[in-house]
């Protein structure tokens, strides 16, 4: 009768698997590129000026929103996801009108989105901390506003529940 090998719990037979796991846990980090900001290119889009704005003038603008989608993904979709959808790490953006969309009275809808483009701008401008702690860095050194607005725009066109606005 043949006897079966035994099974060896040595250090060097589970330094490969070893090995292989931390290779593949580390590719995920690889997978978002390189993590400094990228500057957008904004020249197909109409300018907004000197003044920020305080709401969004691209709601709906399809250049803009290609080019949100671009500026998205080289920029924010490491930490909010891929078609910005939140693996859990940061919050879901298409998510960010929510609250508006249930409101009936057209006013306090628009009322409640002009809020969150607010909000929005100032979080993408300034970013967002807590004791110390970064949760969201600052892009104003690297976006302009018409960058900001494209990104705001296409995650407008990926919102979870249909908000009706006048653009």
């Amino acid at each position: 009768m043949h006897k079966p090998a035994p099974i060896h719990s040595s250090r060097r037979g589970w330094a490969p698997g070893i090995a292989l796991a931390l290779l593949l846990a580390s590719a995920g980090a690889w997978s978002h590129g390189d993590v400094t900001p990228q500057v957008v290119d904004t020249s197909g889009l109409p300018r907004l000026g000197e003044g920020w704005r305080n709401q969004n003038p691209y709601r709906a603008n399809e250049a803009a929103i290609k080019v949100g989608n671009s500026a998205y993904g080289q920029n924010c979709a490491r930490c909010h996801g891929l078609d910005a959808i939140s693996g859990g790490i940061a919050p879901d953006l298409r998510k960010l009108d929510n609250d508006c969309s249930a409101l009936k009275d057209a006013k306090r809808r628009e009322a409640c989105v002009k809020d969150n483009d607010e909000y929005f701008l100032s979080t993408v401008r300034h970013g967002r901390s807590r004791n110390g702690a970064v949760y969201m860095p600052p892009f104003e050194s690297t976006f302009d506003q018409e960058a900001i607005w494209a990104i705001k725009s296409y995650l407008e066109s990926r919102r979870e529940k249909a908000l009706q606005v006048t653009p």
